[in-house]
């Protein structure tokens, strides 16, 4: 393990129950990164979704990914505690469904970057079968120059 949930947590702002990623296993930095979701019958998402045959929804695998690159993106930068926001996703297909007691394999490879701007091709895996991929562009959102009121 690289990167645990407390060193997840200094990179990026997301919190319980949004915070989807366990921990990170693999960087190469500013070109990929590989992290984890151990998916549990506890998800505050399956008491709805849906009640008797939980499945993980799809838009929280893709934010999962998002959370893996922004990670890797974030440290790129080094921008870390900022925001990256979405701009975009291209090639969205989800293959099967994710469910508790599933681990999601969650890989980032940059594409494309030019700051505050980039794109970066994701794919989440369970037991090496492919479960959603998609094309997420993202935008980190650096500090405005000056603020007005200050002294």
């Amino acid at each position: 393990m690289l990167l645990d949930i407390n060193q997840i947590q200094a990179i990026i702002p997301h919190r319980h129950p949004f915070l989807l990623v366990d921990r990170i296993v693999e960087i190469d930095e500013g070109k990929r990164i590989v992290g984890i979701k151990n998916v549990t019958g506890n998800e505050w998402f399956f008491q709805g979704h849906f009640p008797g045959q939980p499945i993980m929804p799809g838009v929280l695998i893709l934010e999962a990914l998002a959370q893996v690159g922004a990670v890797m993106v974030l440290r790129s930068f080094k921008a870390e505690g900022r925001i990256a926001l979405f701009t975009g996703m291209d090639d969205v297909k989800f293959r099967r469904k994710v469910v508790p007691g599933d681990q999601l394999r969650l890989e980032a490879e940059v594409d494309r970057v030019r700051p505050p701007f980039g794109r970066y091709k994701t794919r989440a895996l369970v037991d090496g079968e492919v479960a959603a991929e998609a094309v997420q562009k993202f935008m980190v959102e650096m500090p405005e120059a000056g603020t007005k009121g200050q002294e």
